[in-house]
């Protein structure tokens, strides 16, 4: 099965959100990552969910997406060319003799490290999926304390040609 990054345009209403994720529970679909903000219209949030599926799994998916009050648009984006991104908040154990490491490891994965303590280091990260889950593996072995995930969003690239 394939994971696939589906856009939901949604009217920014109390209840949309609660109608999305019940058809996938509803129907027993797994949702992997979800995300949800307002977009440029104030009025209008963007969900993007991850979900593993057949094509046609999905397809049924879309198309009961598409029959629920307030969404306006839905679009598989996965076998289209677009933009995706995560965030990550990771605590590390850390100690003087660690410190360092963790420091090089943060400036090679260029991300940021957003708060210190005597016994701890949490590092934002952003990136794709893949490069998300190797930090995270390459911060395991010091210790990982708590790691807080947005989930995938994305965006359809506007263009398309070479460069």
């Amino acid at each position: 099965m394939k994971k696939h990054t589906i856009s939901i345009l949604v009217e920014n209403k109390f209840g949309a959100l609660n109608r999305i994720v019940g058809l996938f529970s509803a129907r027993g679909y797994n949702i992997d990552s979800i995300s949800v903000g307002t977009s440029e219209d104030d009025s209008v949030a963007r969900v993007t969910i991850v979900s593993k599926g057949d094509d046609d799994v999905i397809e049924q998916i879309i198309k009961q997406l598409n029959k629920l009050i307030d969404v306006t648009k839905v679009v598989d984006l996965t076998y289209d060319n677009f933009v995706e991104r995560e965030l990550v908040l990771i605590k590390v154990a850390a100690n003087r003799n660690s410190r360092s490491e963790l420091m090089q490891i943060s400036e090679i994965f260029r991300s940021k490290i957003i708060d210190i303590s005597p016994r701890s280091i949490t590092i934002e990260a952003t990136g794709s999926e893949q490069k998300v889950d190797a930090m995270i593996k390459m911060l395991d072995p010091f210790g990982i304390k708590e790691i807080a995930r947005t989930g995938r969003v994305a965006l359809k690239r506007e263009f398309e040609g070479t460069v």
